[in-house]
Order: C-alpha cells, then structure tokens, then sequence
C-alpha cells in the first residue's frame, strides 16, 4: 500500500476524527446494566459478537459496497445503500447516531476533497456512505477500507467499556487485541455480502438501545 493511503485510512480510523464517534455506546451501556456485562471476559465476548453478528452482516457490508460504488461514481448506488441503512436502524437513538456522525463526516470531507459537497448535494449522509467516500478517495484497496473501519469501531467502543463498566487501561488493550484478531474475519464476511444477505437484525441489541434512552443514569448518547 502506498505510504499515502496507508496514512489516510490510519486517520480514518482514528478516535480523534472529529464525528463524534467517542460519544456512543451501541447498546453496551445498556448491556451493563441489563445483560450482564459486569467485567473484562462479558465486555469482550459482547463486543466480538457485536462485530460478527451487526457489524460485519450490516454497516461493514455497506462500507465495501459503497466503497466500489464511490469508486465508480455510481450515485444512484450510494442511495440506495444509503436508504438501506436509515431504513434499517432499529432504534431512534442508532437512528441519530448514523445520521449524526454521517453529517459530521460530511464536514470532514468538505475540508479534503473539493466535490464533496456536491456529492452529497441531497443526501442525507449515513456514517458507513461517508466514511466509505474517504476511503474510495485513499487509494487504499475495499478491504483495507473496510479493516480500518472496523478498527476505527473497535477502539471507540474499547474506550466505551472501559469508561462504563469500568475497566483498567491494560484490560482495554486486551480487548482491542482481541478484536483485532476478528477483525480480519468479519472484513472478509463483509466483502462476501450482496443485497441479498446483507443485513441489520440484532433484536436485543436493538431492545438495549431502546432501553437505554430511559436508562438512568449513562454516559453516552446511545
């Protein structure tokens, strides 16, 4: 991978991008208090289920679809995945989060690339879209893409854990390594996906979210 593509996906993926990804639990707040998410090894088997059963089958199978569609320019692509997603949000609070961190990574990119607004003229951005925009235009190949998008999600819900349940900086870096290993196995569930067996069915994590916009008290958005 050229230096400059491998520079622009680590930015990509990192925690600091301003889209507010850092404010999110994805149910796992909700998951503390109800599921039993109490320690290092629940924290851990959560969130590597979180990634092979939603993430991989829905938001990073979009990911490397709009990748290619980006690539390609095909918009009327990008919109449908882009409805896909909105109309597949199980919860009012996913719902704000994809809406919220789309819009913010629109911004991003208007700061980066000069046609960004255009391409986006009448879109309401979903995260995965705008995200997948950013890594078409890295030059970085759909799969590396997408490994920096679920590392990207995997740090930010590391950090989530280890603020709620709580947990120590070593055990959050034993978690991340954890998923870094599947990563490269939900990437490769994700890339064999078609509209047929994509998907966003995950019921009590849907449930969790609900719950958790009542929850007293919490520290995240969702």
């Amino acid at each position: 991978m050229p230096p400059h593509s491998l520079l622009q996906l680590i930015w990509l993926a990192s925690p600091a991008l301003p889209v507010g990804g850092f404010s999110y639990s994805e149910g796992l707040e909700a998951a503390i208090e109800w599921a039993g998410v109490q320690d290092e090894a629940t924290a851990s088997d959560w969130l590597v289920g979180q990634l092979h059963l939603s993430l991989a089958p829905g938001d990073l199978a979009v990911v490397a679809e709009a990748n290619r569609a980006w690539r390609a320019m095909d918009r009327a692509r990008v919109r449908a995945l882009n409805a896909w997603v909105l109309t597949t949000r199980e919860s009012a609070e996913f719902l704000l989060q994809t809406e919220q961190m789309g819009r913010s990574f629109v911004e991003w990119l208007k700061l980066h690339h000069a046609d960004a607004a255009t391409c986006f003229d009448g879109m309401p951005a979903t995260y995965p879209v705008a995200f997948a925009f950013a890594a078409a235009r890295s030059g970085a190949s759909v799969a590396d893409g997408c490994l920096a998008f679920a590392f990207g999600w995997a740090e930010n819900m590391t950090a989530a854990a280890v603020k709620a349940v709580p947990l120590g900086q070593s055990a959050g870096q034993r978690m991340l390594a954890r998923l870094a290993q599947d990563i490269p196995a939900a990437v490769q569930d994700a890339l064999a996906r078609t509209d047929d067996t994509r998907q966003a069915f995950s019921p009590l994590l849907a449930i969790l979210s609900a719950w958790h916009e009542t929850q007293y008290s919490r520290l995240f958005r969702s």
